[in-house]
């Protein structure tokens, strides 16, 4: 089995976020949903819960802005 990238969904307070997605970007996080429930065996109750976990390891692994945000919490960016 190919191992996905999102670890278990930690159960969290949840927010209320209003969003709009293209169906097709929907239908694929049911899918991711399901299928990280089968590896993980936890399953996935709201796909839309994957969304927080999915932009947060997009950001971390985004070497670009860590860089980017690393300049601007610098000393020397804010002279």
């Amino acid at each position: 089995m190919t191992r996905l990238k999102l670890g278990p969904i930690a159960d969290d307070k949840p927010v209320k976020v209003s969003l709009e997605l293209p169906a097709a970007l929907h239908r694929s996080l049911v899918d991711y949903a399901e299928q990280l429930g089968r590896q993980t065996g936890r399953p996935v109750s709201d796909p839309m819960k994957l969304i927080v976990p999915m932009l947060e390891r997009f950001i971390a692994s985004d070497r670009g802005f860590a860089k980017a945000r690393k300049s601007l919490s610098s000393p020397d960016a804010q002279h």
